[in-house]
């Protein structure tokens, strides 16, 4: 049993998905609750305002509003959701316009079990969960490589140190306990190294340390 029970909301427009979902996951040996389920994008955006669950798992299609939709809605009004989208189909476009509007990660539903839970526990510690296939997409293109590479000459020792462990996946208080900071710089630091470098979200930035050979 997990030390504390991870609230989880449902987002999937096949009932039979949903039903699965929930069935897998409420074994109590995962020490995960599923509070909820939306079948569209706008029940998607409600649920999540209103359960504030601790892991949204996100479909990308679905009527309504489609998941990419959902995502930007959610992350307007709660902008440290944790959002981990579990899809049939993992297109370039979708992948990066997911990760821009920041979304933790990316599974493909013919994933296992274990990877599910493991990876919901890990998006619940704040650690990114983007398989290595896909890290590619997101810095793809040559000019963008070349700008941030410059870019990151402006980041100081310090904020190095914290990319480093972001790119490690460490939570806030995991990188303050590792370089003896308070949590407070810790979310100066990564504030700063996303503006500096033009990038929309942490995710992007630990993306960005993984590409660059920053770990």
């Amino acid at each position: 049993m997990a030390d504390s029970i991870i609230s989880v909301l449902i987002a999937d427009d096949h009932t039979v998905v949903r039903k699965g979902l929930r069935s897998l996951l409420s074994s109590e040996k995962y020490g995960i609750e599923v509070i909820g389920e939306a079948s569209n994008g706008n029940e998607a955006i409600t649920q999540a305002e209103k359960l504030k669950p601790d892991v949204i798992l996100m479909d990308l299609v679905m009527p309504e509003k489609t998941g990419l939709e959902a995502i930007v809605e959610i992350k307007k009004s709660q902008p440290h959701a944790r959002i981990l989208v579990l899809t049939s189909f993992a297109d370039d476009e979708n992948i990066s316009s997911a990760i821009k509007a920041g979304a933790y990660g990316f599974l493909l539903k013919d994933t296992s079990p274990d990877e599910l839970v493991q990876t919901i526990q890990s998006v619940f510690k704040d650690k990114l969960t983007i398989p290595q296939e896909f890290t590619h997409i997101l810095l793809a293109k040559k000019d963008v490589d070349e700008e941030r590479d410059s870019k990151g000459e402006i980041l100081t020792p310090r904020e190095k140190d914290v990319l480093k462990c972001v790119a490690q996946g460490m939570s806030n208080k995991q990188i303050a306990h590792t370089l003896f900071i308070s949590t407070t710089t810790v979310r100066s630091h990564v504030s700063n190294m996303i503006r500096k470098l033009d990038l929309d979200n942490r995710t992007q930035l630990a993306i960005y340390a993984k590409d660059h050979d920053l770990i």
